[in-house]
């Protein structure tokens, strides 16, 4: 499957899953670590605006910077440090668990965000993953997600200040609570409706 390159000043929603749809975290230590490499090989050239890192796949949605911002070396191999993390990932994982071959299903996905009312509607939905996977009932309380990034005044790697230039704090939190209420509802509806 042929896909766009990655472009200088554009927003991406990328995502992947595991191999088989195995997990590619098997314990605590393999969430913290990717973000360790996500910061290492990603932060460079991408500010962060959300994540999701759940058993076998996870959502980020990112920016690539504009192009005076990004090393000269890289600015015609953007592809190069997705690569260069996906690859870390999967070596040190193969090596740990004494495993062999890919990790990963296929290559990276990638959608552009075009507007930012649909970043907006994207980041609530990868910070409601958890919930709408069923790993947890309350998304707010799921360690391995940017949310509580986002409702802390804490320091943090992630872009939250460009969000909040486009959605207040009490309007993000509403605008979660109200997508989270939905998915709980159509799941009941959904429910009522298994013969």
């Amino acid at each position: 499957m042929n896909q766009d390159k990655f472009e200088a000043g554009v927003t991406y929603h990328i995502f992947n899953r595991g191999n088989n749809k195995e997990n590619i975290f098997l314990e605590t230590d393999n969430y913290t670590y990717f973000l360790g490499l996500v910061e290492k090989y990603l932060l460079p050239i991408c500010d962060i605006y959300a994540y999701c890192l759940l058993k076998n796949h996870f959502h980020i949605v990112l920016r690539i910077k504009d192009i005076e911002y990004l090393p000269e070396n890289i600015i015609n191999k953007l592809h190069l440090p997705f690569s260069n993390l996906f690859n870390s990932y999967s070596k040190s994982i193969n090596k740990k668990y004494n495993r062999t071959g890919s990790l990963f299903q296929e290559h990276l996905k990638r959608k552009k965000v075009e507007n930012e009312e649909y970043l907006i509607q994207l980041i609530a939905y990868v910070h409601l993953n958890p919930s709408n996977h069923n790993l947890i009932d309350d998304f707010k309380k799921y360690k391995f997600s940017s949310y509580n990034t986002y409702i802390t005044t804490k320091k943090s790697k992630i872009s939250k200040e460009f969000i909040f230039s486009l959605i207040d704090f009490d309007n993000f939190e509403y605008w979660h609570n109200e997508k989270y209420l939905m998915n709980k509802i159509n799941e009941e509806v959904l429910k009522g409706m298994e013969i």
